[in-house]
C-alpha cells in the first residue's frame, strides 16, 4: 500500500477491527432475534393451535386490508385525485 501520496491519512489503529466487530455483533443480534421469533412461533403453535390459527387469520386480514387501501389510493390517483 502506498503511503507517500498527497492526502493520505492513516486511520486510527483498531478502527477497521472495531467496525468489523460491530458488524459481527449486529449480525449475531439479528440471528438471535430471528431464532427467538421462530421459537416463540413454534411454542404458540404447539401449545395452542387454535390461537395460532387466529393469529394467522388476523395477519392475512391485515395484509388484505392494506392491499385494498393501496389499491383504493392508486384508483383515487388515477381518477385525478379529486
Amino acid at each position: 500500500m502506498r503511503t507517500d501520496h498527497p492526502g493520505y491519512t492513516r486511520a486510527p489503529v483498531g478502527t477497521a477491527v472495531s467496525e468489523a466487530g460491530e458488524a459481527a455483533v449486529a449480525v449475531n443480534g439479528k440471528k438471535l432475534a430471528v431464532y427467538v421469533l421462530v421459537v416463540f412461533v413454534l411454542y404458540v403453535i404447539i401449545t395452542d393451535p387454535a390461537k395460532a390459527a387466529d393469529y394467522v387469520q388476523i395477519g392475512f386480514q391485515g395484509i388484505s386490508d392494506a392491499a385494498k387501501a393501496v389499491g383504493d389510493f392508486f384508483t383515487w390517483l388515477a381518477d385525478g385525485a379529486h
